[in-house]
């Protein structure tokens, strides 16, 4: 909605007619954003100011004038007559933000055509500043261009179909992604755990004042407090922080701030309830609820207090030391074992990193039974993936859909992606193979294309150390990076797991080995 600035302290409105105007419909907007008004005392002050002035010509170039003219618009389906009557008047015509403004309004509603015209007429008309005009004409072509390039995707909930990109679609795109949110809007709210209010935050403590050193700062959502113990990830749009629930040390929670409100997270780790039961689902997070507010969206998930796979990794990086080849074959099987299960109902996590995989470490004892199958106290070891805000829901999308985009995380884009070729699963199954090179080496994998039966195939720059079991890393590697389009994936990670599972099998001194080092490792993290 267009907002209207006013200036209590300017002494120059004193002589200014619309003034008064412009403190009334300030009043009624804020009465109307409380709730305290209809909507319809609104709309009669605006067309009572309109009436009023329309044919003032101390007005006709008056910004704050044009402003309540769209208020009015925005509120009328009578929209396309105010528009003319603004032309009829002459109100504003020779400025860019009548054009912008009413362009961007119709492209809200669908009317693509119509909102090209009027780009061209103010072009044509040079309304001022004319760049600042073709710039927003060159960001409509090019949101244009995403939903020309458009056919029918899957159903959704029965019946609806969701509209993106033809022949390849950018998954991450803003238009996408609102799409997508659109179609399954009525699906999101049913689910438990979804909360939506249309006001903006509006607690004792201002989320704004959260920052990195807050400790002990109590927050109330949804009529419960929560404690803020401190910052445990920050990135572009979010911030997480743990959280005790009622001030209880025993009810750790992770609390998930972005701002602008992004429910999309909360539907994919509601998909992974749905589609993985049993002892899978304890390998990925699990989003207790989520509070939608008109300024942001607070998610509310578990709490894992033992620090992340790049924090192991990190651990051995400085003291100069390297992840022992066991440790590394381990999580490798946790990885792989994860990726299939995803692939398998048609999950991608889209942002699959040492960063998101959290370290989880069983309450009981680990013993060697149980390994290779990972029950008994196996079944609670192990890593656990979160941060599903950029996962693809497959189901989305028509059977053999691909994609283009880049993921835009430094070291994690895969060769499809540096090469501008379609991809799929490949975002996923190249993250891994750069985590399994950072357990093995300490850095970034780096990647070279060699010639290999007249063809060529994509291996890592670093060599393997000769005491590693190379034809397993090897394997790996080769079989990753060089996934053919139509390839079974799914089949591909099941049988590299099952290589590395049946060589810790046969070589019980190795679970044996990896049993301490578990340990040793707990201790050290848990103390960091």
């Amino acid at each position: 909605m267009v907002m209207i600035p006013t200036d209590l302290n300017n002494s120059s409105y004193a002589n200014d007619p619309l003034y008064p105007w412009l403190l009334s419909i300030e009043k009624e907007l804020d009465d109307w954003y409380s709730g305290n008004r209809s909507g319809g005392d609104l709309d009669n002050l605006l067309s009572d100011c309109i009436s009023t002035f329309k044919n003032n010509a101390q007005y006709r170039n008056d910004l704050r004038f044009l402003k309540i003219w769209f208020l009015y618009l925005e509120g009328s389906k009578d929209y396309e007559n105010i528009f003319r009557e603004m032309e009829e008047n002459e109100i504003c015509i020779g400025h860019s933000l009548l054009y912008e403004w009413y362009a961007y309004f119709l492209e809200a509603k669908g009317k693509w055509k119509e909102a090209h015209i009027i780009y061209h007429i103010g072009i044509s008309r040079k309304a001022e500043p004319i760049e600042k005009l073709k710039w927003a004409q060159s960001l409509f072509v090019k949101r244009m261009s995403e939903r020309l390039n458009t056919f029918s995707l899957g159903k959704v909930d029965g019946g609806e179909q969701v509209e993106v990109g033809m022949k390849l679609i950018n998954p991450w795109s803003a238009f996408i992604l609102e799409e997508l949110l659109k179609k399954i809007h009525p699906r999101i709210t049913k689910y438990d755990g979804y909360h939506l209010s249309k006001k903006a935050y509006s607690g004792k403590v201002a989320l704004s004042s959260l920052k990195k050193s807050s400790r002990n700062k109590i927050i109330e959502i949804g009529g419960k407090k929560y404690q803020i113990k401190g910052c445990a990830g920050q990135g572009g749009f979010a911030q997480v922080f743990k959280a005790y629930v009622d001030s209880n040390p025993d009810d750790a929670v992770a609390l998930k701030i972005q701002r602008p409100a992004f429910p999309w997270e909360f539907y994919m780790y509601r998909q992974l309830d749905e589609r993985i039961s049993g002892k899978q689902r304890s390998s990925f997070g699990f989003a207790h609820k989520i509070h939608i507010y008109s300024d942001c969206s607070i998610l509310i998930c578990d709490y894992l207090a033992h620090g992340t796979l790049q924090d192991a990794i990190n651990s051995y990086v400085v003291t100069g030391k390297f992840m022992e080849e066991v440790l590394c074959i381990y999580y490798t099987t946790e990885m792989l074992y994860m990726l299939e299960t995803l692939h398998s109902v048609g999950i991608i996590h889209g942002d699959f990193k040492p960063d998101n995989l959290l370290i989880r470490y069983s309450k009981d004892d680990l013993s060697e039974e149980g390994f290779k199958d990972r029950t008994d106290s196996w079944l609670d070891q192990g890593l656990y993936l979160v941060d599903w805000g950029r996962g693809i829901d497959l189901q989305l999308f028509p059977k053999n859909t691909e994609f283009t985009g880049d993921c835009r995380t430094s070291g994690f884009c895969c060769i499809e992606m540096q090469e501008k070729k379609p991809w799929t699963f490949q975002t996923d199954t190249y993250g891994l193979c750069v985590a399994v090179h950072m357990m093995l080496h300490n850095t970034y994998m780096e990647v070279e294309r060699k010639t290999s039966d007249g063809g060529y195939i994509y291996l890592p720059k670093s060599s393997f150390k000769r005491y590693w079991n190379v034809e397993l890393w090897k394997a790996l590697f080769t079989k990753l990076l060089n996934v053919k389009p139509g390839n079974n994936d799914i089949e591909l990670l099941r049988s590299l797991r099952k290589s590395f599972l049946d060589y810790m099998h046969d070589n019980p001194l190795l679970i044996k080995k990896l049993k301490g080092l578990l340990v040793k490792q707990r201790g050290t993290l848990c103390s960091a």
